[in-house]
């Protein structure tokens, strides 16, 4: 085992925190609070590398392995875990063209997020959410198009994206047989966002319902065959699972450190907090937690970087770090007490931020099924 970094690695990792630390965390409270990403902080990721990192360098993104996009979705997920949602669905929307998208395609879909655009990644539906052969859009074959009708929900940059790989199906009988892959730009005609969600937690990423009413695509458009949808995004959650574990990561961080801060300056009985075993123990079990997590994301990112197999453990990185964060934000409020409550301090919100990373890209009981299921059969 070798746990050193490349030189490259550190300084991706280390410019990441300088920005994280000037241009996101001063404002992640007031972001959280106004619903939205302040006004110009799209562009600054752009200019920092940020949103096209998971492009190939022969489309003109920087290329880089998924351990060193892991560090970077860390550090984001320290700052805010809503910023680094929005940053990190570009790469949940990249992976199905990247995956299965004919050189053609790579341009279209690259050419946005190579010019600071957004992507979206849209299979959930209100009656489709772990069970993806749900979905009930549709995409008709008429000539050389398809006309798509339906209507997404929950989906990260559904209003702000400018591209988008839209999930329908090409069979009347539905199920995940018939699941088709699509890819979407904005500017379409029928293609519309819809109501904006007021969420509990990363609310300074956009999250909305997408609505299609008779949007006609390019055949063209279509990743891979007829049906293949359903195996194009199992393999695109493996992808990106891992980085929702990175996120979930820095949210421990961030949690563990105001925690061990604040009990080292609190006084009670004429000590600090820091001193009371129960208080230790705490702090102890969430650096145990902290530590765990952030291993295992780097474990599946190597795997991923290594081309071996690697399913089970993604859903264990994600499944472990998003329950991680949920444990320790938690125990960060129960540090702080009273004040961990108050939206003055940034705890409440970091633990609001850690419920979604339990649910989205595969609920944790889903996470435990693939687990199982690769142990098993």
């Amino acid at each position: 085992m070798d746990f050193n970094f490349t030189p490259d690695q550190l300084a991706l990792k280390k410019m990441t925190q300088e920005f994280v630390a000037k241009e996101i965390t001063p404002y992640a409270l007031e972001m959280d609070h106004n619903n939205e990403m302040r006004p110009g902080l799209l562009e600054k990721l752009f200019e920092a590398g940020i949103l096209d990192i998971t492009v190939p360098e022969e489309y003109g993104g920087p290329g880089v392995d998924a351990l060193s996009i892991a560090f970077v979705y860390e550090e984001l997920g320290k700052g805010c875990a809503g910023v680094a949602t929005s940053a990190a669905a570009n790469a949940l929307a990249s992976y199905p063209v990247l995956l299965m998208g004919t050189h053609e395609q790579k341009e279209l879909f690259y050419s946005y997020i190579t010019n600071g655009k957004l992507g979206a990644f849209a299979l959930t539906e209100p009656a489709a959410g772990s069970d993806a052969g749900a979905v009930a859009t549709t995409a008709v074959k008429d000539g050389d198009d398809y006309i798509l009708n339906g209507t997404k929900c929950f989906i990260t940059n559904g209003g702000t994206a400018d591209v988008f790989v839209i999930f329908a199906n090409t069979r009347k009988s539905a199920g995940i047989r018939g699941l088709t892959a699509f890819i979407v730009e904005k500017k379409t005609p029928g293609f519309s966002a819809g109501k904006k969600e007021d969420k509990m937690g990363i609310r300074a990423s956009n999250t909305c319902e997408l609505i299609l009413d008779n949007v006609r695509i390019p055949a063209a458009n279509r990743l891979g065959r007829e049906g293949e949808g359903f195996k194009i995004a199992m393999k695109t959650l493996d992808a990106a699972r891992p980085f929702v574990g990175a996120v979930s990561v820095g949210l421990c961080q961030a949690a563990f450190d105001a925690a061990v801060k604040y009990s080292k300056e609190r006084q009670q009985f004429g000590k600090p907090i820091a001193s009371f075993q129960l208080v230790q123990a705490m702090i102890a079990d969430m650096a145990m937690q902290l530590e765990a997590a952030r291993l295992l994301v780097y474990k599946a990112c190597w795997m991923k970087d290594q081309n071996v197999e690697y399913t089970k453990e993604s859903a264990i990185a994600k499944c472990f770090a998003a329950d991680a964060a949920m444990n320790i934000t938690t125990n960060a409020v129960q540090v702080l007490g009273g004040y961990g409550y108050s939206k003055h301090y940034p705890v409440e919100k970091y633990m609001r931020d850690a419920k979604i990373m339990q649910i989205y890209e595969g609920t944790n009981q889903i996470q435990r099924l693939v687990i199982a299921n690769n142990i098993l059969y």
